[in-house]
């Protein structure tokens, strides 16, 4: 299901995947099945989501990124993928940013470029991750930090 009033511009999309209005989909974007994308998202070129991955509304999903299956992004979560970015100053290669199977992330946290989230890993709401997290850790804050 694609919303009429979305811009998919990619054909690599798996079945069962949704996606809602508002949406803008670059073509060098590959889907996976069973997607849930809610409104109001981006996604670039250079990007890679798994199978059953709930992107919720106002995410952007920069190139670079991969999204391994199984992983939940809350609304208005960011992604960024240059650590020093200029207006008009385009990198050649973007650093990647894995988000590994079964993943959450909450509402209004940031991931810095370059960064691995752990598999089954949580990061709280709001929290800004600038490391890496192993494998099912929880990180909250700003910076993240693990739980314990």
């Amino acid at each position: 299901m694609i919303h009429p009033l979305s811009d998919v511009q990619t054909s690599n999309i798996g079945a069962g995947t949704r996606i809602w209005q508002y949406v803008v989909i670059l073509p060098g974007a590959k889907i996976g099945k069973n997607c849930n994308i809610c409104s109001h998202c981006f996604i670039e070129n250079d990007v890679v989501i798994g199978d059953n991955v709930t992107i919720k509304n106002n995410v952007s999903i920069y190139d670079g990124i991969v999204i391994e299956d199984n992983v939940f992004i809350g609304p208005s979560a960011s992604f960024t993928n240059d650590k020093y970015p200029k207006s008009q100053n385009h990198l050649s290669k973007y650093p990647k940013t894995i988000i590994r199977k079964g993943a959450s992330i909450g509402a209004n946290a940031t991931i810095l470029p370059g960064i691995e989230i752990g598999s089954n890993s949580l990061i709280g709401a709001g929290a800004v991750v600038t490391k890496n997290t192993s494998k099912e850790s929880t990180v909250v804050g700003n910076p993240g930090k693990p739980q314990l």
